[in-house]
């Protein structure tokens, strides 16, 4: 076995190369305007308006771009649309443009120094060890088990570490929330850890909510430390230290709201015109605020020596001496499984007993680093890293794994696919999932249907790579997708994710969602991203679009390669009533192997959901968005009003082989004089496109047509007509000037 020595040596190595590699290349970059310059000397401060408020912490550090120098900065200041910056170097008075680059290797480089000081303690190492290599024998009593709850409260009580394994919709929230609240009750302190705001908030918000319904709750003893914006917070905000502030020392948090009101206004005077003694007041009020939040935050660290429950990230956890130099009783680590390895071991250091939530079938940890100790702890979880999870892989499940086996989110058409085939058959559904068919799954699009596989074959090669991040798209697909957000939405779905394992996919989605969302405000909750952004949600409907087809040669490694089980599982997983897929099965019969998940999932849906065949789009379609039509495209009479009723250009592309009919030529020269004609057969633009397609005046885009040029199209030929000023400037992008 691995001495725990070697662990940190290596674990501190991981965290140096990928340290350096967001020094090197993994910056962030914002767009900064109108600088100007408000204190010099041997630093300068500069005052920089913003497009949007920028979420990087005051006091980080950044590089800022202007023309061809990159200097060091720190942020003193960041409120609403604008930033003050300490910058090294003089840059001159006023900058019309700069780049602020930013990453966050200053926590990994807290996270860093922690370990260091592991060495120098043998209490955290013997810690660390029992993490990475738990084959003590499990003391809990198993005889006494009443509940999952009760289950996990004697496993925490007798072992030191307890790794729970908690699939989606099994309720570890709740399982996790009442262990918690157990402790509380024995007068014990508890830790609550995550990678994310997001799961602090939730579990937070749950561990109050049942000592609060069981009359058990104290004002302050329970404490959300750290990001105070979340949603789950800002319902329950007695959770907070503002909270305690405001009723306890109400004079600072009022001399702290005047202090930044009185900032906002000078700023907004500092945006309109510029003088020195508008920047010499700006610095004072600055210099004012920053005593009054250091008062603040004495206060604040008192609350936080009285909580019983404290509520942080692991990133804050780490850089936060409060948090740090603590000593605990449990300590909770939700989200295990998209946490480093280094950071669930500083965790476990922190408290006498740990528990070690996640689930190791989603998706990993990221890190941006080639280098294979990166790869080795910064890209794999703790369960995979200390063996749990290879004896689930053998069919047993470790003495120290605590598998949730209920799970109450999808509906039973939805888990039969995960249950059986990623979780091979450890899960099963509670018997409140079956009153989902009564609900979701009901309303269109697919009445009373809750898995359907949208089969897009034959409809033509409508698969690209995009020019700016040689991420894939499918236009085709993309259009689909939306019309079945739309029918979701008019069937009455409050809740609803697109999600796409191609970052360019889900952008263009976005622009398309927002754009008409301009005509037409839709009053639901519609989102649409790569699967990484669902992880932790859950939708009614979910929408997954798997972009690649036709004419790509390979099949991406997004969706075959060594993590796309996590991923699918993901994108599945989110779900409560309804899961679309929009594939195209002839090229998932062709391209990938019978043994790859995403066949298997194709597959199953075809076997055991509702596969929808191409020949039936004309069918399903029960409601028509004004800005996108579907029609049989051998029907020209609206193609042809388009073409009349143009008013500057028409731009017609037909891919490589593809021809012109006489009837389409006769259409074409019947068009209004002056109005420009380009014909493309791929020469004229950067892509090569493998469909036909017609803009007219830069807005209205056919998608389809001239059909006898759509080469690799089958019956029944289906054409869409799309208003999207957006969508055509992007195709038109792609032509050479």
């Amino acid at each position: 076995m691995t001495a725990t020595m070697t662990y940190i040596k290596m674990w501190q190595n991981a965290l140096k190369a990928e340290i350096q590699h967001l020094k090197k290349e993994g910056s962030t970059k914002y767009r900064l305007l109108n600088g100007r310059i408000l204190t010099q000397g041997e630093t300068n401060t500069y005052f920089f308006d913003t497009f949007a408020p920028l979420k990087v912490p005051v006091g980080s550090a950044v590089k800022i771009e202007w023309g061809k120098k990159i200097t060091d900065g720190r942020i003193l200041s960041s409120e609403g649309k604008s930033v003050i910056i300490e910058i090294a170097e003089n840059l001159g008075a006023s900058l019309s443009e700069v780049y602020m680059m930013y990453d966050p290797w200053e926590l990994l480089d807290q996270l860093f120094q922690r370990l260091d000081e592991m060495k120098e303690s043998k209490r955290k190492r013997g810690r660390i060890k029992r993490l990475m290599d738990p084959s003590m024998p499990a003391k809990h009593p198993t005889d006494k088990i009443k509940s999952t709850v009760h289950e996990l409260i004697l496993r925490t009580k007798y072992n030191p570490i307890t790794f729970v394994w908690g699939p989606p919709g099994t309720g570890k929230t709740y399982t996790l929330a009442r262990t918690a609240a157990n402790k509380y009750l024995k007068n014990q302190q508890v830790l609550v850890l995550s990678h994310s705001n997001q799961a602090v908030d939730v579990l937070m918000a749950e561990v109050s909510l049942f000592l609060e319904k069981n009359s058990h709750l104290h004002e302050g003893d329970l404490l959300r430390y750290g990001s105070q914006d979340g949603a789950a917070i800002q319902k329950r905000p007695f959770l907070t230290a503002t909270h305690l502030i405001e009723k306890h020392h109400a004079d600072l948090a009022k001399e702290k709201v005047g202090l930044i009101e009185e900032r906002r206004l000078i700023k907004g005077d500092l945006s309109q015109s510029f003088s020195k003694r508008d920047s010499e007041y700006l610095l004072s009020v600055e210099k004012k605020l920053t005593s009054v939040l250091e008062k603040i935050r004495q206060k604040e660290l008192e609350f936080l020596k009285e909580a019983k429950i404290i509520g942080t990230t692991l990133a804050k956890a780490a850089s936060d001496p409060a948090i740090y130099e603590k000593e605990y009783d449990l300590v909770v680590i939700d989200e295990a499984s998209m946490a480093y390895v280094p950071q669930t071991a500083f965790a476990v250091s922190l408290a006498k007993r740990a528990i070690i939530c996640g689930d190791f079938k989603q998706l990993p940890p990221i890190a941006s680093a080639r280098h294979p100790l990166v790869s080795e702890w910064l890209r794999e979880d703790v369960f995979r890293k200390s063996g749990v999870a290879e004896w689930v892989d053998k069919g047993i499940l470790h003495p120290h794994l605590f598998l949730l086996k209920e799970q109450r989110r999808m509906h039973p058409e939805i888990s039969s696919f995960t249950n059986k085939y990623i979780y091979h058959s450890l899960v099963g559904d509670h018997k409140s999932v079956l009153k989902l068919k009564s609900g979701i799954a009901e309303k269109q699009p697919f009445k009373e249907s809750a898995s359907i596989l949208i089969d897009t074959s034959g409809a033509g090669e409508y698969c690209l790579t995009d020019r700016f991040s040689k991420s894939r798209i499918n236009l085709w697909q993309m259009l689909l997708s939306f019309q079945l957000i739309y029918e979701s939405y008019v069937g009455g779905a409050k809740s609803i994710g697109y999600v796409t394992p191609y970052r360019a996919q889900a952008v263009l989605m976005e622009k398309l969602l927002s754009e008409w969302d301009e005509k037409e405000h839709f009053d639901a909750d519609i989102i649409a991203a790569t699967v990484h952004r669902f992880q932790g949600s859950e939708r009614d409907v979910m929408i997954f679009d798997t972009v690649d087809s036709f004419p790509q040669d390979r099949a991406s490694m997004l969706l075959t390669g060594k993590e796309s089980e996590r991923l699918l599982n993901v994108a599945i997983t989110r779900t409560k009533g309804k899961f679309i897929q929009l594939c195209d099965y002839h090229y998932v019969q062709n391209k990938v192997y019978r043994n790859k998940m995403w066949r298997k999932l194709v597959e199953h849906q075809r076997a055991e959901g509702k596969s929808i065949s191409p020949s039936e789009i004309g069918t399903w379609i029960k409601n028509e968005h004004p800005s996108l039509q579907w029609m049989y495209a051998r029907k020209l009479e609206k193609v042809k009003q388009d073409i009349h009723s143009a008013t500057s250009k028409i731009v017609i592309s037909l891919p490589k082989g593809g021809q012109l009919t006489k009837e389409w030529v006769d259409l074409l020269s019947s068009r209004s004089k002056g109005i420009d004609l380009l014909m493309m057969n791929g020469e004229q633009s950067i892509e090569s496109f493998s469909f036909p397609f017609i803009i007219i005046d830069e807005q209205i885009l056919w998608f389809g047509l001239p059909i006898e040029a759509n080469l690799k199209a089958m019956p029944p030929y289906i054409a869409a007509r799309v208003d999207s000023k957006m969508l055509a400037n992007y195709i038109l992008s792609y032509i050479v000037d």
